[in-house]
């Protein structure tokens, strides 16, 4: 079962699974969201042997910000998912965020480093995860770098609505992280679930981030390059800022790259190159958008 198939990594992984023929059984959301009563509902009522929550994908990886009691609330409805997957026998699959991260330290960081999360989001992400882990031990929790995908108000949207206007385009140039494909992340999920489908117990937490630590600033060209192919842009490169200067430097880690070693390790999975797939990215949004 897959809870929010109508977001950008949900329909990457409906697209990705029908060519493997894995189809995936995704629940429409009721009109104010998964609550703790409607996830009862729908579990008692389909019981499926795993589960990926992508329900709360945008809030939790696009939005540029959000408020303290949405994410009080999507807390308590992953507590509740977490009591049904235990109750009902079935597995987790749980995405989060370098954002449990603080981005004190400059070398990657693995499963093993300790989480001090620094705005309200990664606190959250962190409370889940342990929430997560303690209710339901047939869960794998999956920690992802920058997630780009092709919706029009995500990161990568807002990136390219600004390029578009002529005026300064300030990207940190000495803030750091893994900036990971939407597809990328849908072909580990579904690799993960494929290797858990038999029976190894794999639990655990895994970081999974696209191949090649960059900049904000760096990303930022190279998405302008790749545009410009497709879309008229107002601004040639973007300009540099310090991370401290940035409206969100209380929020963002400095330092958010993560060693992908465990997922190699347990599930063979290797690192792709985000670049690769920016020009697929890229012409995506722009037939969508």
């Amino acid at each position: 079962m897959l809870l929010g198939g109508g977001n950008a990594l949900g329909q990457a992984l409906i697209r990705l699974g029908a060519e493997e023929d894995i189809g995936f059984l995704a629940p429409r959301p009721p009109q104010d969201g998964w609550d703790a009563a409607t996830l009862t509902q729908l579990l008692d009522d389909t019981r499926p042997d795993a589960l990926i929550n992508l329900a709360f994908y945008f809030d939790w990886f696009q939005a540029e910000t959000v408020g303290e009691t949405r994410l009080a609330e999507q807390e308590r409805a992953v507590e509740r998912l977490a009591e049904l997957c235990q109750h009902h026998n079935i597995i987790l699959l749980q995405p989060s965020s370098y954002r449990v991260f603080d981005g004190s330290r400059a070398t990657a960081y693995s499963e093993k480093d300790e989480p001090v999360p620094l705005g309200l989001r990664g606190q959250a992400l962190w409370r889940i995860e342990q929430s997560v882990r303690a209710t339901c031990p047939q869960h794998v929790l999956l920690r992802f770098g920058w997630l780009l995908d092709d919706s029009t108000e995500g990161a990568l949207g807002r990136f390219l609505a600004r390029a578009e206007k002529p005026d300064e385009l300030l990207m940190a140039d000495d803030r750091r992280g893994n900036p990971t494909p939407v597809d990328d992340a849908a072909r580990v999920i579904i690799s993960v679930l494929k290797q858990l489908d038999c029976s190894a117990p794999l639990w655990g937490t895994y970081h999974y981030a696209g191949h090649e630590a960059t900049t904000p600033l760096a990303l930022g060209q190279a998405i302008l390059t790749e545009a410009r192919q497709l879309h008229p842009l107002a601004i040639e490169a973007p300009t540099a800022q310090a991370h401290a200067a940035r409206p969100d430097a209380a929020d963002e880690p400095q330092h958010a790259v993560l060693a992908c070693k465990k997922i190699l390790h347990t599930f063979g999975i290797k690192p792709r190159a985000w670049r690769a797939a920016l020009p697929a990215l890229l012409d995506r949004f722009y037939r969508h958008g």
